[in-house]
């Protein structure tokens, strides 16, 4: 049978991760599609790199948009990265009639709506597996496997970066700029990591995981995002001595009025399994109504790791190359002309449990005040640690956990915490989730 042509757009990590893969294990992988899968053409600015990994065995050019307007070309995989350049080279392969793969979550965050349409009226495909999570198949799980349910909620560790820095920030006791140095000397970090550390990264894959879940349209403009920066290595061991652990987790919560879309740390117990994914790895936590909760694990980055996702994408692409657009898969789950309508609620809307830390006057009456403030706002605690202070100081630190209560009304308790004249300096807060029901 005719393989199926396909043009790799960036040979970098992943690119060349691609190619031995699919090279490796071109018969499996035939076995599997249906018919041999090959990478006939690839464009990158850096032709020495690519003549020596593809080793003479690829058509080489350096105008990207070449291969995107290629009629032998059956299916276009982009892997440049960047939402402008790699937005027009998309939309020039949807154009021109090309299947399109790619690793690009930016991109599909945030313009997934208008290149899925265009990809609806041109009848082809556009497949991003290793958009998220790198080898993990979440996408696939949540748009064919959980087919069956409403899915209630997800919550995930979808960037290693920040895995690693955290996982190392607890056991280590260190502060964040020390790890970060950590990090980037081990290659976990980049050498500008504001992408990862500030939560984005990890938003643009938590809008295509929402997208998908709930089928609503991409909302990466209204997603709430705080990354890890500002954490304390003090709320992370005062944290564990409560019973958990805190993550940079991407969560999605569909609710009646609306979807929670958010990015943050958070504490979630020690004993729930994704509050054990340590190091770089990535998990991601789905609770749909008829399964339950699934945990999807594995490593969310690498060449091999990403190149395995993009090459299920291949394959699944071939399977459907010359079925009726209309019995695909939809990108995004549900039929297009069944997406809801559903908004990204403010976060002050959010509802969850919080954990505060206070330094105050160790005198008398000074508990009941704040105790005092919260029930006022409809605020009930879960636990509370008053330290003892250190010899010779007359403050200490009061860390409470809170009920799940409305975002709103927290920050209303927090801005009156802080006016109290026995309380010194800012309320440090972070968000909690329990991830059982």
């Amino acid at each position: 049978m005719k393989p199926i042509n396909v043009g790799l757009l960036g040979i970098g990590t992943v690119g060349g991760g691609t190619w031995t893969v699919l090279t490796r294990n071109a018969a499996e992988i035939t076995r599997r599609a249906g018919r041999p899968i090959s990478i006939t053409t690839v464009a990158d600015r850096d032709l020495d790199r690519a003549r020596e990994v593809t080793k003479g065995q690829a058509k080489l050019v350096d105008d990207a948009f070449s291969v995107c307007k290629d009629p032998e070309i059956d299916i276009v995989v982009e892997l440049i990265g960047g939402y402008t350049v790699a937005k027009d080279l998309v939309l020039t392969a949807i154009e021109n009639g090309k299947h399109v793969v790619t690793a690009n979550k930016a991109l599909l965050a945030l313009h997934g709506n208008e290149i899925f349409t265009a990809a609806q009226k041109k009848g082809v495909m556009v497949a991003f597996e290793a958009a998220v999570a790198g080898g993990i198949p979440i996408i696939k799980a949540l748009r064919e496997g959980l087919t069956a349910n409403r899915i209630e909620w997800l919550a995930g560790i979808i960037n290693g970066t920040t895995n690693f820095i955290l996982s190392e920030m607890r056991d280590k006791g260190l502060p964040f700029d020390v790890v970060l140095k950590e990090a980037q000397a081990l290659g976990y970090a980049e050498a500008d990591p504001t992408f990862d550390i500030e939560g984005n990264d990890a938003a643009h894959k938590a809008t295509l995981m929402a997208s998908i879940a709930f089928g609503v349209p991409t909302q990466y403009e209204r997603a709430h995002i705080e990354g890890i920066t500002k954490l304390d290595a003090r709320d992370i061991a005062y944290a564990e001595e409560l019973g958990y652990r805190i993550k940079l987790l991407g969560i999605a919560k569909k609710r009646d009025d609306g979807i929670e879309l958010r990015v943050h740390p958070t504490l979630i117990p020690a004993r729930r399994l994704l509050a054990n994914v340590e190091g770089a790895m990535n998990a991601v936590l789905v609770k749909g109504d008829a399964v339950g909760p699934t945990l999807y694990y594995g490593q969310g980055a690498g060449d091999e790791p990403t190149a395995s996702a993009v090459i299920a994408d291949l394959v699944d692409v071939t399977r459907m190359h010359t079925a009726d657009p209309e019995h695909r898969v939809p990108h995004l789950a549900f039929q297009p002309d069944q997406l809801e309508d559903l908004k990204v609620l403010p976060i002050e809307q959010c509802r969850c449990g919080f954990y505060m830390r206070m330094r105050v006057e160790d005198k008398p009456g000074v508990l009941a005040d704040i105790t005092r403030i919260l029930a006022d706002n409809e605020i009930s605690i879960d636990a509370l640690i008053q330290k003892e202070p250190a010899e010779g100081e007359s403050q200490t630190d009061v860390i409470l956990l809170t009920h799940v209560t409305v975002e709103g009304n927290a920050n209303q308790a927090i801005a009156q915490i802080e006016a109290l004249p026995v309380v010194a300096g800012e309320v440090t807060r972070l968000r909690m989730e329990q991830l059982d029901r």
